[in-house]
């Protein structure tokens, strides 16, 4: 695969030219046209907790992530722990048993095939690059090598900046979090409960999925204080 590929060029310019910490404004448009996909998602993956979804592009990206960030379960959340592509072609067809309670409402947002490839290099994951299209079928070999090379680009900026001044928090800029409220209402309940973080996001998740709410909208009330959540996860009166 040459790097005359627009969707390779467009990202080593982006790259080329940015200067300092943090992260250009990545080219997903350009990549998810150039590989037939209708979204794409870019998140930053820490050693400690879940990935943080910091760059996007397509409408049901968001809504995807956060059904995932949800249930911490799918295609994206599995590469980020286990470092290896995850490709699914058609969800409608996916053995239930995989990710019980995630088809149904991905199919429900559009969501019929999802590709997610890891950003590291041996066991260290710092990144994922999550796709998905409208439309049941795999990517073709030239579509998957076009992805692939552009994730090994952007894998060696991570590492390149992750490696200056500051480590890896250097990349991640606050204001980039599409789910920085997420993690500011797990702050709180880990607090209000003396649980730790992980306990906190359990408890968080769990009440979005059962009231079939996005995490982003119960995050928010607990952060308005419009909602809190007892020991037992009901919420109080």
């Amino acid at each position: 695969m040459s790097v005359t590929d627009p969707a390779v060029t467009s990202l080593l310019r982006a790259l080329d030219a940015h200067r300092g910490p943090g992260l250009p404004a990545l080219p997903l448009e350009d990549l998810s046209r150039s590989v037939g996909l209708d979204g794409m998602a870019f998140l930053l993956v820490p050693a400690d907790g879940p990935g943080h979804l910091v760059q996007s592009f397509g409408e049901r990206t968001v809504a995807l992530e956060d059904l995932q960030l949800t249930q911490g379960q799918g295609p994206g959340p599995d590469t980020a722990r286990h470092g290896s592509a995850v490709l699914v072609p058609d969800l409608a067809a996916l053995d239930p048993a995989r990710w019980p309670g995630l088809p149904a409402p991905a199919l429900e947002l559009g969501v019929y095939a999802v590709f997610a490839f890891p950003l590291g290099i041996g066991l260290i994951t710092a990144g994922v690059l999550t796709g998905h299209r409208t439309t049941p079928g795999p990517m073709t070999n030239t579509r998957l090598t076009t992805t692939l090379v552009w994730a090994d680009h952007l894998t060696h900026h991570l590492i390149a900046q992750a490696a200056g001044p500051g480590g890896p928090h250097r990349l991640l800029d606050t204001t980039q979090l599409h789910f920085a409220e997420v993690y500011q209402a797990t702050g709180m309940l880990a607090a209000r409960h003396d649980i730790d973080f992980i306990q906190a996001l359990a408890r968080l998740r769990s009440h979005a999925f059962h009231t079939e709410q996005p995490l982003l909208d119960v995050a928010r009330q607990i952060l308005t204080r419009r909602l809190r959540l007892n020991t037992d996860n009901t919420p109080s009166t």
